[in-house]
């Protein structure tokens, strides 16, 4: 739905980025930078630690931040990506099952998150 697209707005001394959050597949924290991977393969980095990024994120969507998860130290994914979650090899397949494929080596612990924040959230729409 083109009418409750959101966008970041990352202000910086050098740069502006409008950041269409349906686009954005995931984040990598990248010490104290966060490189953003955009459904395009195009990748952007920008100067804040993940923790920052998630935080900037959160404030900047309010509710609608939801849409993101924190999955481990290093990244943040939209949920609406998410394809496949396997604890055996510690990886996560996001992927928008045409153009492109990402798979994420994540620890099994936050996987074994990831897959319970998905499961919820099957449960919320299945009653919606």
């Amino acid at each position: 739905n083109m009418a409750t697209r959101e966008f970041l707005y990352v202000n910086t001394r050098d740069e502006l980025l409008r950041l269409d959050c349906s686009k954005i597949v995931y984040m990598e924290g990248d010490g104290n930078y966060t490189n953003i991977v955009f459904v395009n393969k195009l990748k952007a980095s920008v100067c804040m630690n993940l923790s920052e990024m998630q935080k900037f994120v959160s404030e900047s969507l309010g509710e609608r931040a939801a849409m993101f998860a924190r999955v481990g130290k290093r990244f943040i994914v939209n949920l609406s990506y998410v394809y496949q979650i396997s604890m055996a090899r510690r990886m996560l397949v996001v992927t928008d099952g045409v153009h492109f494929a990402f798979q994420l080596g994540i620890s099994k612990e936050a996987l074994r998150q990831l897959k319970e924040v998905m499961l919820q959230r099957a449960a919320k729409s299945s009653k919606q």
